[in-house]
């Protein structure tokens, strides 16, 4: 399953499901494959949403999945993907069979990420598991419903969750693995992944891709 799944930096997730490639949030990223299927951006910050990265990802069939808040922003990668569709807070819809669920993803103290901006985290299918990745998000009453099989979460601190929060939000939802992201470089550090996984408990895998890291429940 997790041999499926890359974070190559960030908040930058790619998700093989069969022959189709699922971007999420590509960043800083250091080749130009041009294989994204489906490309889904949780929000507006630049390291979230880079033009120069959805362009390095791209092909000419490519469906860019943005929140409808920002669907106006969308001008500079317009020539760059074959279809840009906007997306909700709380909605299902189905691209071509591919079925897409938003989570909110907001801040409930801090200012950075408000939930009247429209920012979402996504959950779709990927063989076989249902994945959440979470975005930029605190815990939430939203965050705490979720069900799914994989989760990424935030754990770097400062705009989102630290590492003891993301271990709260995964000890309730309980998925089979928890993979952290949004961490080590911009904010956070290396060490924050192994803060994480002391802290969840048995039941939930911790995976840390960036790291190579592993704890079996």
């Amino acid at each position: 399953m997790v041999e499926n799944i890359k974070v190559f930096t960030h908040n930058s997730i790619r998700v093989q499901n069969g022959e189709k490639a699922i971007y999420i949030d590509p960043f800083e990223m250091k080749h130009a494959p041009h294989d994204a299927d489906y490309i889904l951006i949780t929000h507006d910050h630049y390291d979230h949403f880079s033009p120069a990265d959805v362009a390095a990802v791209a092909k000419a069939d490519t469906v860019l999945v943005v929140p409808e808040k920002m669907a106006d922003k969308t001008d500079k990668v317009e020539g760059c993907v074959g279809k840009i569709e906007a997306i909700a807070q709380g909605e299902t819809k189905d691209i071509d069979g591919f079925v897409i669920e938003t989570i909110p993803a907001y801040n409930t103290l801090k200012p950075f990420h408000m939930k009247s901006a429209g920012w979402v985290g996504y959950i779709f299918e990927a063989f076989g598991k249902r994945i959440y990745v979470a975005g930029d998000t605190d815990i939430t009453k939203e965050a705490l419903e979720v069900k799914c099989d994989i989760a990424l979460v935030p754990i770097g601190g400062f705009y989102t969750m630290d590492p003891k929060a993301a271990s709260e939000l995964i000890n309730t939802i309980k998925p089979e693995i928890a993979i952290p992201t949004h961490f080590g470089s911009i904010v956070g550090s290396p060490e924050d992944a192994d803060k994480f996984a002391k802290f969840v408990n048995g039941g939930t895998r911790v995976e840390n891709i960036l790291g190579k890291k592993s704890r079996n429940p």
